[in-house]
């Protein structure tokens, strides 16, 4: 009892009083970010102008190796088909902890009047990835000069497919986790960042969970078909699928808990053959977005629920395929506890702002199933703008100060969860 007691007021005395980078370490980071400025620049903008889609990254995943290996890391290529990682060894031997930054563009025409707007037509990095890529090269590079004060390892992971592998193929970070990209050295900690429509020396993050897991799912109703001027003779499926999507809000409403969101969207039906005639057949498609477990296994028994009651009271036959997605992505409190004053006091208080759990989905989720995830996200907007296009647009133009922050932020939450892990080694031994 007197050692379990020693050990925790120990780790509430290293708590309490904070582990941060010192002085002359952050003057070294600033240093070397600064040195490497142009070069990390140049770099996103390359990207930017070559975009590459899921599991196609063939030219960006050698890019990235070629950095890496220039820097004297250890890298992998080839995992999950085009990922990449890079083992940087420090000094001293210790835990490894990961960063991870996703490359894959988006199948959207790019409107932005750029100098370096994309050279492939119909695709374009619209969600930031090549701002994500740029400051995880920026990182290993920085990290790699300040070497000998690193206790333990870190493996940086550029993931392929985040927004998702094309059809019959798998991808993105639940690939690369089951061709082992958490071992050799166990990972014991993951890291990780998305842009985000707001003011540049502003970060959001908020512990627990933070983004939404997406499922799919697709109602086949089949009816009878019938002349429109004779409806007792068919079974309408457009009436009854109408009845189905009404009802299916009220599953939202009424049968999950308020306090735990839940969001029901039917992004698709198609149904019908001519105005004339009563359909026979309507497929209606959507997602589920959730924040929890419990309510991602529910979902699909009350939804079915729903459509079994409405197609069987007009004698309809349905069909019903729920297709799981993304889970949620959940940020580990005790990490959260750990990283969030490095946030405060790498950017100062007034910038580490709450966010509420927002419902847009993020294969980061797959990481933090399996170890304690740190995810925030990083403010691209020009603050002399009144605003900016959102994620997913064609007109989407973060500003490259947030890549130099974004370096500067994740240099000092590496080294302080590195020296968070050797206390903890060296209290457990004591």
């Amino acid at each position: 009892m007197i050692r379990f007691l020693a050990i925790l007021i120990s780790f509430l005395a290293m708590f309490l009083k904070g582990i941060g980078v010192d002085s002359q370490t952050a003057r070294l980071i600033d240093q070397e970010i600064q040195k490497h400025k142009a070069e990390i620049i140049r770099t996103r903008r390359f990207l930017h102008m070559n975009p590459e889609l899921g599991n196609r990254e063939f030219e960006t995943a050698n890019l990235i190796a070629s950095r890496l290996l220039s820097f004297g890391l250890e890298v992998k290529s080839g995992i999950a088909k085009t990922g990449v990682t890079g083992l940087l060894r420090g000094a001293e031997q210790g835990l490894t902890v990961g960063l991870r930054a996703d490359m894959d563009a988006l199948p959207i025409q790019e409107l932005t009047d750029l100098s370096f707007n994309s050279l492939n037509p119909g695709v374009m990095h619209a969600c930031g990835h090549d701002i994500h890529v740029a400051i995880a090269l920026g990182t290993a590079k920085v990290m790699t000069a300040l070497k000998e004060k690193i206790n333990g390892n870190i493996k940086f992971i550029f993931q392929p497919a985040e927004e998702g592998a094309p059809t019959g193929e798998a991808g993105g970070a639940d690939a690369m986790i089951q061709e082992g990209v958490l071992e050799n050295p166990p990972i014991r900690a993951i890291l990780g960042l998305h842009v985000w429509p707001e003011n540049v020396g502003q970060v959001y993050f908020s512990p627990g969970p933070i983004m939404a897991s997406s499922d799919g799912f697709q109602i086949v109703i089949e009816g009878k078909s019938s002349h429109a001027a004779r409806p007792h003779e068919g079974i309408d499926a457009i009436a009854l699928s109408s009845q189905v999507i009404v009802s299916l809000q009220s599953i939202v409403s009424r049968a999950v808990d308020p306090t735990d969101p839940v969001v029901v969207t039917i992004g698709k039906i198609a149904g019908g053959t001519r105005a004339n005639i009563i359909a026979e057949k309507v497929t209606v498609e959507g997602t589920i977005r959730t924040l929890s477990e419990t309510n991602r296994k529910k979902i699909p028994r009350l939804i079915e629920d729903v459509v079994r009651g409405v197609t069987q009271s007009f004698g309809a036959s349905y069909a019903f395929h729920y297709k799981k997605g993304t889970p949620p992505l959940y940020n580990h409190p005790d990490l959260a506890s750990i990283l969030a004053p490095t946030l405060s006091r790498t950017l100062g208080e007034g910038n580490v702002r709450d966010i509420k759990p927002q419902m847009v989905a993020e294969d980061f989720s797959y990481f933090s199933q399996k170890i304690p995830g740190f995810y925030f996200f990083l403010g691209v907007k020009d603050p002399e703008k009144p605003s900016m296009a959102p994620l997913h647009s064609p007109y989407f133009n973060p500003d490259e100060r947030s890549i130099v922050l974004g370096i500067r932020i994740m240099c000092h939450l590496l080294i302080d969860c590195l020296e968070h892990q050797r206390h903890i080694r060296e209290v457990s031994r004591q």
